[in-house]
């Protein structure tokens, strides 16, 4: 099964907020927790920079690795199993740091006063994290000296209608398709327990996007 196509169904969001970002030419761009990289490819596309995905799923990377030579951007995008716990990069290495779905690994605070280091001076960061108190985390982003460009919320019914609704599409349809594949099997059980979590806690689905400047 395919997940990716479903979860490009929300890159609508993704370019949202790289337009929020003023101009830049050929960013350099960090991509924490970049799994099979949806949104690493759509971040190649639109900066024409260099990008680098991390993250510590190696047949994510693999399968990341397969579309950055389809796309002829191996001079450009690199795939790196590297732990978001276990980052090593210079300081001052990157313009753009951009998390979706990862930060609550460290937590919010934690993220983006311990990644800021990485940034270029008056870099940017956007995170994609789950919506929680949204006055809490802007005085985080306050506290640890952001500027904020601006933020946005994706509700439950946008996560229902254009990423949940068609992920259960998409099982239905799996499940008629017989496979001993171990890594198709794992991915159809993976998408169930997704599912199954939305359903029994749909609130939980509210996200919130910030776009954040270093001063």
């Amino acid at each position: 099964m395919d997940r990716d196509v479903v979860r490009g169904h929300l890159l609508k969001y993704t370019r949202k907020a790289f337009r929020m970002l003023p101009k830049l030419d050929k960013p350099r761009i960090l991509d924490i927790g970049c799994g099979s990289g949806v949104p690493t490819m759509e971040l190649a596309r639109l900066g024409q920079g260099e990008v680098i995905g991390i993250d510590i799923d190696q047949p994510a990377l693999a399968k990341l690795n397969r579309k950055i030579k389809e796309a002829g951007f191996t001079s450009r995008v690199q795939a790196v199993n590297c732990s978001i716990l276990d980052m090593s990069f210079p300081d001052e290495s990157f313009d753009i740091i951009w998390s979706e779905g990862s930060i609550f690994v460290i937590g919010f605070e934690k993220g983006i006063r311990g990644w800021k280091r990485f940034l270029k001076q008056n870099g940017f960061m956007v995170i994609h994290d789950e919506k929680g108190n949204i006055e809490e985390k802007l005085e985080q982003i306050s506290k640890c000296s952001y500027k904020l460009l601006g933020y946005f919320v994706l509700s439950q019914d946008t996560w229902r209608a254009e990423y949940f609704a068609p992920l259960e599409k998409l099982i239905a349809k799996s499940q008629t398709i017989h496979t001993n594949d171990p890594q198709t099997l794992e991915e159809l059980n993976q998408a169930r327990r997704e599912l199954e979590m939305f359903r029994n806690n749909p609130e939980r689905d509210n996200s919130i996007y910030f776009v954040i400047q270093k001063n």
